[in-house]
């Protein structure tokens, strides 16, 4: 366990190991995250993921929710479908509050993972080392062609939003877009595993601070300021990978609707 752990955390670490020893259906509980990343701090979460026996996994699958409720401080849960994950319970904890993933697996499903997690308890230690060091451990780095693809698209629909006077729709969508395109390309620029913009701040990956001008607020020209300089960064990150296709008639033409659409926006409030 890191000496850094805060308390809170190194208490609601040990009552899940406690559980999970205590439940001859559980076979090992492994944790992933900032824990084995680095820059856990207190307001980090805990990602748990719990090894089930095979011949029990379909009776602690029903049955999860029990578990979560019987660790103390319980507050809440729900399962993970909206991230493509109903293996996975995020709950939430406390006083004081602490957000906790459980993930429930099966040993097979260690052969290949995102991250090679820490082994917190094992009853056959050993051989969970050796699996987990067996591991194919692969990050879904995308490709340039995924952003290519996706990103002109986004940014219309972005633009379409803004020419409607569907402001908050847009300002959501230029969220989406930072997530999914322009905060993972910078983590690619570092030569890092691409992670939407988590710790971008604190890392230093957009020391010039150009993403605060993708910002907008609830105001037509904010919002069409910061479409454009969506695609203004976008077009310098996209250059990273000189060997890319790009999107024919992009960007000019959504350059041209954007500006169309202020046209009209700016006539119909005069």
């Amino acid at each position: 366990m890191p000496s850094t752990l805060p308390r809170t955390h190194a208490i609601f670490l040990e009552r899940v190991r406690d559980a999970v020893e205590a439940d001859d259906r559980l076979s090992a509980l492994l944790i992933g995250g900032s824990y084995i990343h680095g820059g856990l701090d207190e307001h980090s979460d805990l990602d748990f993921v719990i090894v089930v026996n095979g011949e029990n996994y379909g009776e602690v699958m029903s049955s999860r929710m029990d578990f979560a409720r019987a660790l103390p401080d319980f507050i809440t849960a729900f399962t993970g479908e909206h991230v493509g994950e109903p293996r996975l319970l995020i709950c939430l904890y406390g006083p004081p509050l602490l957000h906790v993933d459980l993930k429930f697996v099966l040993a097979a499903d260690l052969d290949q993972s995102i991250e090679r997690r820490a082994v917190l308890f094992a009853r056959e230690p050993a051989a969970m080392e050796t699996r987990m060091l067996a591991a194919e451990v692969n990050w879904p780095n995308l490709p340039s062609e995924w952003f290519e693809a996706r990103a002109w698209i986004w940014l219309h629909y972005a633009a379409t939003k803004f020419a409607r006077g569907e402001l908050y729709e847009a300002i959501s969508m230029l969220g989406f877009f930072r997530e999914q395109v322009l905060g993972p390309l910078l983590y690619r620029r570092a030569g890092l595993n691409q992670r939407g913009v988590r710790r971008l701040e604190a890392m230093g990956l957009d020391a010039q601070n150009r993403l605060a001008a993708t910002v907008a607020r609830h105001d037509a020209s904010s919002v069409k300021e910061a479409i454009e300089a969506s695609i203004a960064i976008y077009l310098d990150l996209r250059s990273d990978d000189p060997s890319l296709v790009a999107t024919k008639a992009m960007p000019a033409l959504l350059r041209d609707f954007i500006e169309q659409a202020g046209s009209r926006n700016r006539a119909e409030h005069q």
